[in-house]
């Protein structure tokens, strides 16, 4: 049972933006700010974010979970190693900086609160 040949040219999708797009989303790592807030909310009503109930679609039943990432693994060993990686060390380090608010956000883009007086007298 040959495969042949493959039809489509390899690297035949690389300028297709839809597909790219697509690919990319779903790929995509949750934000930190995301993390943050589940971490947050764990920790006040007392649930533990890393806890799920057994789903068979998910890899390992999802009893492997890493918060600081959001990436579920197969097994316990997988979920160790991955705590030693570079990418895990450098999430937990981001994950410790203050969240992005909205505050910062305006104050980056030059839009400040402060109140002025007014300019011709005002009585």
């Amino acid at each position: 049972m040959g495969g042949g040949s493959y039809s489509r040219k390899k690297g035949a999708r690389c300028k297709i933006k839809k597909y790219k797009r697509k690919t990319w989303l779903c790929h995509r790592a949750k934000d930190t700010d995301q993390i943050q807030d589940e971490i947050e909310k764990s920790a006040s009503t007392g649930i533990p974010a890393d806890k799920f109930e057994y789903d068979d679609e998910l890899p390992g039943g999802g009893q492997f979970f890493c918060v600081e990432t959001g990436k579920h693994f197969a097994d316990a060993k997988s979920l160790a190693d991955h705590k030693k990686s570079r990418y895990y060390k450098r999430r937990c380090k981001e994950l410790k900086e203050e969240k992005y608010t909205q505050g910062m956000a305006e104050a980056a883009a030059g839009m400040t609160k402060e109140k002025l007086p007014p300019a011709h007298g005002g009585n």
